[in-house]
């Protein structure tokens, strides 16, 4: 497309990404008009029919080809938000999604009568976790922690931006015993979006799925491996009426929740994300004497 109205650059990227198979070609036709324009739906609506100058207009024809080549809109727009904070994305780290706000949200109601709660991060990726707890908990103090060298450059970033929260970065694998050495216990709470995707569900996985970090969704071969090892590393650094919340696939909360059992949780509930299927399972450390 040699040149063009606001409009019709917005009505031509909504096309080439609907041929592409987007799921939603005028929500991020719409979304990279206001990354690249400065323009948002009624902005459009107010300037589409000026020019567009050609610097602006050949950063954003690149900008729909990557997008209709499947590479995920975050990542071209380097930034995305999750439950009012905005974070910086990119390749190298998961993509925080809206799903992983239940997981956030019911942490913290359980953490209501625990006075400057302390607790993890595991699996932290951006920090959508650990900073999502912190904006509901403000008084909480959350040790983050990521094994990925790419994925730590977005989390001390994104940290770095809310220096009013409590949250600290540590990189090290959730899956080596020495690395849950390395913190204290008597933690109020652990909380995780864990890598769930078992091998045989990799080929139904959206084609943008597939461009984030294998590292941060690779589960093993059930997609259980990081549950087993939360249980059995990790969860003895809560304190007796400790919380553990972690997201799990829609089809795996039987599996999780007979795990943690066999690690002294009580009071196991699912809790749903906003399409209604299962996407967190929350539980409370035993004490000595049992529930």
């Amino acid at each position: 497309m040699s040149g063009g109205t606001y409009r019709q650059l917005y009505l031509w990227a909504r096309g080439e990404l609907q041929r592409a198979g987007v799921d939603t070609p005028g929500t991020d036709a719409a979304l990279l008009c206001g990354h690249f324009f400065g323009l948002d739906r009624p902005g459009l609506a107010l300037h589409g029919q000026e020019a567009c100058p050609p610097a602006k207009r050949g950063a954003f024809q690149q900008a729909v080809a990557q997008r209709a080549a499947r590479r995920p809109l975050q990542y071209i727009l380097g930034r995305w938000g999750f439950m009012g904070l905005s974070l910086w994305v990119g390749e190298g780290v998961l993509v925080p999604r809206e799903d992983t706000a239940v997981l956030v949200e019911e942490v913290s109601k359980r953490l209501e009568g625990a006075a400057l709660p302390r607790g993890l991060d595991l699996c932290a990726g951006t920090g959508a976790v650990g900073l999502g707890i912190c904006s509901l908990r403000p008084d909480a103090q959350v040790a983050c922690v990521e094994v990925s060298p790419a994925a730590m450059g977005y989390l001390e970033k994104n940290l770095s931006a809310y220096p009013q929260y409590r949250a600290r970065a540590f990189q090290g694998d959730i899956l080596d015993p020495r690395t849950a050495r390395a913190f204290q216990g008597g933690l109020d709470f652990l909380a995780a979006n864990p890598p769930y995707i078992a091998a045989h569900e990799w080929v139904a996985l959206q084609p943008e799925v597939r461009q984030e970090p294998a590292l941060a969704l690779d589960g093993g071969a059930d997609g259980l491996g990081f549950y087993r090892a939360i249980g059995a590393l990790w969860a003895p650094l809560l304190r007796p009426g400790g919380v553990l919340g972690v997201e799990i696939g829609e089809s795996q909360a039987e599996a999780v929740c007979a795990i943690f059992q066999g690690h002294g949780f009580t009071g196991l509930s699912l809790h749903k994300d906003w399409a209604g299927l299962p996407r967190a399972v929350l539980g409370i450390k035993e004490g000595p004497g049992g529930a």
